[in-house]
């Protein structure tokens, strides 16, 4: 079954260029485009899509807003969300991820990496860099939270090891450069990340960072 992908953009050029980029591929299939997010509310709804393509900064409706209700909670339908953003990194990705977005794609990036980023987000897994996720929180630490909130009853349900793969993910670190730094094999990591998600109600590893940086577990910087 190919790749249903709903592209939405307010500008029809890059529309365009991205409906070719993808078109060329036999396991992807664009079902329909949009202008805005409430045109793109529509189109999940009447096209149920498997992928977003979403543009972060559009009329009527914005992206993050789209985002969250299309992917954010309680929300169980289908369609997974990919960001689109500039090369600048603007502040609303942090909030699109936590709205519920499977993770963000700059839009100079190769094509052979929008096709692989659509592939990853729709086999259920985030498309987010380890190191863009640690820049991401980094330059956006001041919309966190201080450090001086209690910490949340829910991560009282991890257990220590739980904790500390958290605390990895959070710093930027791939499954295998964990499964490195704890003396673990990588199968025991994705056990372990698994676990941590399934605990915090978490859809992937993009929003486990940003819980572990918004609950204070982790501190914007440190190592």
């Amino acid at each position: 079954m190919a790749i249903r992908v709903l592209l939405v953009d307010d500008q029809p050029l890059l529309r365009t260029g991205f409906r070719m980029i993808l078109e060329a591929e036999q396991d992807i299939a664009v079902v329909g485009e949009a202008g805005d997010g409430l045109q793109a509310l529509d189109q999940v709804r009447a096209l149920q899509p498997d992928v977003v393509l979403m543009d972060i900064r559009m009329p009527r409706m914005d992206g993050v807003e789209a985002t969250r209700q299309i992917s954010g909670p309680g929300r169980d339908g289908p369609a997974k969300v990919l960001v689109l953003t500039t090369f600048d990194l603007d502040e609303y990705v942090v909030e699109a991820l936590r709205a519920g977005a499977s993770g963000f794609l700059l839009k100079d990036a190769p094509a052979n990496e929008l096709v692989q980023a659509i592939r990853v987000v729709a086999a259920g897994e985030a498309m987010l860099a380890p190191s863009i996720t640690r820049r991401l929180l980094d330059k956006y630490a001041t919309h966190l939270p201080s450090g001086e909130e209690p910490v949340p009853d829910t991560l009282h349900t991890l257990t220590d090891r739980e904790v500390e793969v958290l605390k990895l993910v959070a710093r930027g670190l791939s499954n295998a450069e964990i499964a490195a730094d704890l003396f673990v094999s990588e199968t025991t990591v994705k056990t372990h990340v698994g676990h941590v998600l399934t605990k915090l109600g978490l859809r992937d590893r993009v929003q486990a960072a940003v819980y572990a940086y918004e609950s204070g577990l982790v501190r914007p910087g440190a190592q």
